[in-house]
């Protein structure tokens, strides 16, 4: 949305100052700038990576900051259910978790494996999606670094065809125009759309990790017999002081 926000801007100004937005929809500019960034920024992976970026991608634009609470609400109802019927309860609780991480975390302690051997299995987990993650958001980074590169590279082209052209006065300025069109294109979806997308990733990905840790240290907590009051608390550590639910409850209380 933020993205389109800044594409919005940059039309609206267009139109203020007179121009038509229509002369930017140039095939030729359009499809080196795009097509060329695109292949550019993936020369340098493997095949695998570059299908991987597709559901990072969409999960990146999912991303919420609700799903720590959701996260913390879910290893404290676990927390209660293990002190109260034993932590080998959460062996069927685990077939209805939808998480992975958190699925797989739940069963490593089922089956009797000590704190240590948990940790560094799931801090592994934790790693692999890290370097998954910074591969997604380094293509796109790499795309913002290509596509005004390429730009010039499309102007260059135009400016060449201009110049085989001197003998016809009265195209040169579109010609020139044109040409232009190219580094325009660059310049924009480098600012405007690769490298936004890039922070985004990041940005995502910083949440999700987040998540994975809290869940790791709630579920060691669990696995040593912590309440779910302890497990909460030892959640929300990770968290600022305001986004914690038992200074909003205090909050509330004082209210």
């Amino acid at each position: 949305m933020a993205i389109g926000g800044a594409l919005f801007c940059l039309v609206v100004s267009m139109v203020m100052d007179g121009g038509n937005p229509a002369v930017l929809f140039k095939p030729s500019p359009m499809l080196l700038v795009f097509g060329g960034t695109f292949f550019a920024g993936t020369a340098g992976y493997m095949k695998s990576d570059v299908k991987s970026i597709r559901p990072i991608l969409k999960k990146a634009t999912r991303a919420n900051p609700s799903d720590v609470q959701l996260a913390i609400e879910e290893m404290v109802r676990l927390a209660s259910l293990a002190k109260g019927s034993g932590i080998l309860a959460l062996d069927k609780e685990s077939e209805n978790i939808e998480d992975p991480f958190l699925r797989r975390g739940v069963q490593l302690a089922v089956d009797g494996n000590n704190s240590e051997d948990i940790r560094q299995i799931l801090e592994s987990d934790i790693t692999a999606v890290q370097d998954r993650h910074r591969m997604g958001a380094k293509v796109f980074s790499d795309m913002g670094g290509f596509a005004p590169t390429l730009g010039i590279l499309g102007t260059v082209i135009g400016l060449i065809n201009v110049l085989a052209h001197l003998n016809s006065p009265g195209s040169l300025g579109p010609a020139i125009g044109s040409a232009f069109t190219a580094t325009l294109w660059g310049v924009l979806t480098a600012n405007l759309v690769w490298l936004p997308i890039s922070n985004q990733l990041k940005r995502a990905s910083e949440l999700e990790l987040r998540v994975k840790m809290m869940e790791l240290e709630g579920l060691l907590a669990i696995q040593a017999g912590a309440t779910s009051r302890v497990v909460r608390m030892r959640m929300e550590s990770f968290l600022p002081a305001s986004s914690r639910g038992e200074q909003a409850e205090e909050k509330k209380v004082a209210a």
